[in-house]
């Protein structure tokens, strides 16, 4: 191996694999609420240029972290030799990864329209599928270190941003908003289909399945992965749509019921 191969070894070292709700992962979720809470108190106010730094240091944390996967699943070794060969399967655009590609926007973009649709997709969708994998990690702990600090770190941002996003856009939770964040849905899920067909024409032999929309490989999303194998796929991908939009609206839902609570508190307060 050479000396950058010898790094990425060190980096795969190994541990046990953390179960669900054992110590690394409740430390995990108590550090993100923390997170969470602190942000919302100091920032929920804040300006749009302090929240754009704010919004990069998370991106940057989750690109690097993610970088790091990359490289460590493309990298096998037995200590003396490496072999590279890319893992097609954890190319970077499941529903998780989407923060990538969007907080640029949030962060560098003008306001208007887009960034607005954008804002509203991170607050419902994202927030939704990163607490999700945080409240039931299933099979995303591994036997590797860094790849476990990975995920609590990238799943526990995107909520942490999704919270801050929804605080600091609390006065502007309407119709429109949950209608921008079902578009930015609808064109991110229409990206992985093509992604599907096309890598799947290219690449045959590997799992690539982008959003686990794929017509060609099952689907292992929790409940998902039932409905499957039990429909004709053109309902399966209805039911998919159908799913993730009533859950979306669930969260909108929750988000729109807290922040009218607590602003009733407020003015409750404030009049005593």
């Amino acid at each position: 191996m050479n000396f950058f191969e010898k790094i990425v070894y060190f980096l795969k070292a190994d541990m046990e694999v953390p179960p669900s709700y054992g110590a690394w992962h409740i430390t995990s979720f108590v550090l993100m609420l923390a997170l969470a809470a602190v942000l919302v108190w100091k920032f929920k106010d804040s300006d749009d240029k302090t929240l754009r730094r704010i919004l990069l240091i998370a991106w940057v944390a989750m690109v690097v972290s993610e970088i790091y996967k990359q490289v460590v699943f493309s990298m096998e070794s037995d200590g003396v030799t490496a072999t590279w060969s890319y893992q097609w399967y954890a190319f970077p655009f499941q529903f998780c990864s989407t923060p990538l590609y969007l907080l640029p926007i949030l962060i560098f973009a003008k306001d208007g329209k887009v960034r607005n649709a954008v804002m509203a997709y991170m607050a419902t969708f994202s927030l939704f599928a990163g607490l999700a994998v945080m409240i039931y990690p299933n099979d995303v702990f591994i036997g590797i270190i860094g790849i476990n600090v990975q995920t609590m770190l990238h799943h526990g941002l995107q909520v942490v941003m999704g919270v801050l996003l929804v605080a600091y856009n609390r006065h502007h939770l309407n119709k429109r908003f949950f209608a921008w964040c079902m578009i930015v849905f609808s064109i991110l899920a229409t990206v992985a289909m093509v992604m599907n067909i096309v890598v799947h024409n290219l690449l045959p032999t590997q799992n690539f399945n982008m959003f686990y929309i794929s017509p060609y490989f099952d689907c292992t999303l929790p409940v998902l992965s039932s409905i499957y194998p039990a429909v004709p796929y053109p309902a399966f991908l209805v039911i998919y749509i159908l799913g993730f939009a009533l859950l979306s609206a669930a969260v909108y839902a929750i988000e729109k019921g807290i922040v009218t609570l607590c602003s009733k508190t407020k003015h409750k307060g404030e009049k005593q």
